[in-house]
């Protein structure tokens, strides 16, 4: 069977075979993304099919024990809704919250959203990819008119001739798409690196800059004022495909490169180095990723970006132009098809009036029906249990409780709910804590669709029926809708058919795309492979340039917490782990902290010995890995286990809501 890996945004083709009882993941080489290549986490994906740890029925809490109990799926459907229904009588529609995932297929997405405005009548809904990439969403929308994470195939990248990847670490967390960096190098291109640590993606640079975290948008603005003194802007491109020049010219006037070194830690001459790189080259791809856009400024930070790429005349042009790295399996489709607060399938937003009475026309309801927009994800989870916040929860696709901001007061705001239900396929460390977990199919499982980063439309297939007892979330979100008196369909087809009907005329419109078109052209581009070549997609054909100006971090170091501690993944583990670390061929050695040598002498520590990392939020013992790769004013810890989270710092974009990952303010004792 002919299927995709269960992971990163790359969606890898790949496919699944018998041999014997089990299931071999072997190659698909006529896939394009990643011609029959995968990283070891997706020849491990199999990993977790008939694994001691799955869960194969519905488990209820015992309210007189606390304990978890087995349950028939009626029993467990039946009391859901009944408390549900009781807790919107009490306490109105918005005492009831859903959080999804951008794990979850498109069809997946596209239920939550109506099973919430429909069947529930809430507005709490949004899921973790407000997360992920949202800062990258918000800064193309405004920029470009419209958000898909890379507005060309990925193969583009090997054809330009200066790619710039700030805040990504691709070699490890999609490594599949390394090998467009080694091929872009061959053809004579030239690859620029920006990040706090020397990675293996740093490695394979030609350059490298290491600036303090939380600085890439000083940089941008560094970059910009220079290119402009050299005569470097395209000015016929900027004249006839962009607005808002002029004021972004007068924003970087102040930004000369020994303020960028003193901000940003990067020499002067590196940055002028970078301009004249800039300056020569013909073709240049800038693309960012979560160590750019996970900030309290990341939106700003990624519309500087953008204008680097404007002022050179690059978005549009074969080759060329700005782009996201986007993270989750789906991040692209999930907030496409309404389980994002302020959005409807199609990428409509929910206050305008024409996309709510064209989405409530397909689901046959009356558009003043439909509520408005909800709670952000990490606002949403900190409204839990409040009064005039949501009593219940239910959750599809995410653990919450690894993969929040602060998240020991996330953990908190979960016990204050009166009803939380998890439909996951372990126990996860959020389904622990559920009064109701549903046991939920696995990606080999099941059929659906997922959005890559590309904004290529692929068809994972079902490969193996699931495990006696288990039942897919469509099958969920029909049981619960059918009880509250909703007739939904569970067949992923039957849902892609609607959500196309539904996103028709959208921003993200699907209305073209059959199973069988994907399956046939080895997934199908929404809106075509290349956008912008033409125009943009505001209303007058024009991009915008967006003038910024730099805030720093919202938690600035201080003699108390005097480093800055920054997050981010490895080789072998996914996002929150509940299903890496559960493959015995994934290595799982837990997490560590990764410091410079200046920083361990200061402080007494070894490398392997254990260290403690506190913030104003909390406190992680691990093992120190002592490493010359870091600046020696940050630390690294990856977040795939708990504890990082319990670190970083809840402080959100102001216009993505996007919380700030990536940097706050830390001290380290041995």
């Amino acid at each position: 069977m002919k299927t995709h890996c269960p992971y990163c945004s790359l969606q890898c083709g790949m496919t699944l075979a018998r041999e014997g009882r089990a299931l071999e993941v072997q190659p698909w080489p006529e896939f394009p993304v990643n011609e029959g290549a995968l990283c070891r986490k997706g020849w491990t994906a199999t990993g977790l099919r008939g694994h001691r740890e799955r869960l194969t029925t519905p488990l209820v809490r015992d309210r007189a024990t606390g304990e978890l109990r087995a349950a028939e799926w009626d029993e467990a459907l039946d009391l859901v809704a009944a408390r549900l229904r009781k807790l919107r009588a009490s306490y109105g529609a918005d005492a009831v919250a859903v959080f999804g995932g951008g794990g979850l297929t498109n069809e997946k997405a596209y239920q939550l959203g109506k099973l919430a405005r429909v069947a529930l009548g809430t507005s709490q809904i949004d899921y973790n990819g407000r997360w992920c990439m949202s800062s990258a969403a918000s800064a193309s929308n405004r920029a470009f008119g419209i958000d898909r994470g890379l507005p060309f195939p990925l193969v583009d990248v090997e054809r330009t001739d200066v790619l710039v990847l700030v805040g990504s670490n691709l070699a490890e967390t999609m490594p599949p798409a390394a090998r467009h960096l080694d091929r872009l190098r061959e053809n004579g291109g030239h690859v620029v690196v920006i990040d706090p640590r020397r990675t293996p993606t740093a490695e394979r640079a030609d350059t490298f800059l290491q600036p303090v975290p939380g600085t890439d948008l000083p940089l941008a603005l560094g970059l910009l004022h220079l290119l402009d003194g050299m005569g470097a802007v395209d000015e016929e491109y900027v004249a006839a495909r962009t607005v808002g020049w002029p004021d972004v010219r007068r924003a970087v006037a102040s930004w000369w490169p020994e303020r960028v070194e003193r901000v940003t830690g990067v020499p002067a001459a590196e940055l002028r180095a970078l301009a004249t790189l800039l300056a020569g080259a013909g073709k240049v791809m800038v693309l960012t990723a979560r160590g750019a856009e996970q900030h309290a400024q990341g939106t700003d930070t990624v519309l500087a970006w953008i204008d680097v790429a404007l002022a050179l005349g690059m978005p549009g042009r074969p080759h060329a132009g700005y782009g996201c790295l986007t993270g989750q399996g789906n991040g692209q489709g999930g907030r496409e098809h309404g389980q994002k607060a302020d959005q409807l399938p199609g990428y409509r937003m929910i206050d305008d009036p024409a996309g709510r009475a064209h989405v409530a026309g397909v689901w046959g309801v009356d558009p003043d029906s439909l509520p408005g927009p909800g709670r952000s994800a990490y606002e949403l989870l900190d409204a839990l249990g409040t009064d005039g916040g949501p009593k219940a929860l239910l959750v599809f696709g995410s653990n919450i409780v690894v993969s929040a901001p602060n998240a020991t007061h996330v953990a908190g705001r979960l016990a204050d709910l009166d009803l939380l239900v998890v439909a996951d396929l372990v126990m996860s460390e959020t389904a622990a804590l559920a009064d109701v977990v549903l046991p939920v199919t696995q990606w080999a499982e099941e059929t659906g669709t997922m959005t890559n980063l590309e904004g290529r439309v692929v068809l994972r297939q079902q490969a193996v029926a699931p495990p006696a007892g288990v039942r897919s979330d469509l099958e969920v979100v029909a049981g619960l809708a059918e009880r509250l008196g909703h007739d939904f369909s569970a067949d992923p087809e039957e849902v892609f058919t609607e959500l196309g009907r539904a996103s028709a005329g959208g921003r993200a419109d699907y209305s073209g795309i059959t199973y069988d078109r994907i399956r046939e052209e080895h997934g199908v581009f929404w809106g075509g492979a290349r956008l912008f070549a033409e125009s943009f997609a505001h209303e007058d054909g024009r991009a915008r340039f967006v003038a910024v100006e730099h805030r720093g971090p919202a938690e600035p170091v201080d003699a108390a917490y005097p480093l800055h501690l920054t997050t981010g993944r490895v080789l072998a583990q996914y996002q929150s782990g509940a299903q890496t670390r559960r493959i015995a061929d994934l290595p799982d050695a837990g997490p560590y902290v990764e410091l410079h040598p200046m920083l361990a002498r200061r402080i007494g520590a070894r490398d392997g010995e254990p260290v403690v990392v506190a913030t104003r939020r909390g406190e992680l013992k691990a093992p120190a890995r002592v490493v010359d790769t870091i600046r020696p004013d940050t630390v690294f810890v990856p977040f795939h286990w708990v504890g990082a989270n319990r670190l970083t710092n809840d402080a959100l974009d102001p216009a993505s809501r996007m919380p700030e990952f990536k940097v706050c303010a830390a001290a380290v004792t041995a």
